[in-house]
């Protein structure tokens, strides 16, 4: 799909979650500025909110699309939207929002051979959607904080491509 085209459908799936979040912001291959998109990625820090019966909060927007895989609650959950792109939704909070955010601005190399090389070089491992150290979750609540952690000048989303 083309870039404004999925930003357009971005922007409002953002618009639905927003009331619902303490931080929202639309990531991957969009903020990038791709020109070609083949999905659609948010990360967002939920308020509470009920699932089954009494469903409440970001539940009543997420559960209306279409369920591809993970079930709320949960750390990602992938959606196809009603326009037929799929939505991947992932949850952070705000010790590890600079965390989330960095990496599912992509792209999966630069992720991969830039920032966890150079996070693992320093003693750090990404575990269970944190990075840590010795086993310590540390905190990384803004993306700018996670480079600066491990080292490595900050890159504009539009220039993190392989």
């Amino acid at each position: 799909m083309e870039l404004y085209k999925a930003l357009e459908i971005a922007e409002k799936v953002k618009e639905q979650l927003e009331p619902h979040c303490l931080q929202i912001e639309i990531a991957g291959s969009i903020r990038r500025k791709m020109p070609v998109v083949g999905d659609i990625e948010i990360v967002a820090i939920p308020n509470s909110y009920n699932i089954g019966l009494f469903e409440s909060g970001i539940a009543t927007v997420v559960n209306q699309w279409e369920k591809v895989k993970g079930e709320l609650p949960c750390k990602y959950t992938q959606r196809i939207l009603p326009e037929g792109i799929k939505l991947d939704l992932f949850f952070a909070d705000q010790k590890n929002w600079g965390y989330i955010f960095a990496i599912r601005t992509g792209s999966a190399d630069y992720s991969h051979k830039v920032l966890a090389t150079a996070w693992v070089k320093r003693g750090y491992k990404g575990v269970d959607g944190y990075l840590c150290f010795n086993g310590k979750r540390i905190a990384i609540p803004e993306e700018k904080d996670l480079f600066s952690l491990i080292g490595v000048n900050y890159v504009e989303p539009e220039k993190r491509g392989f």
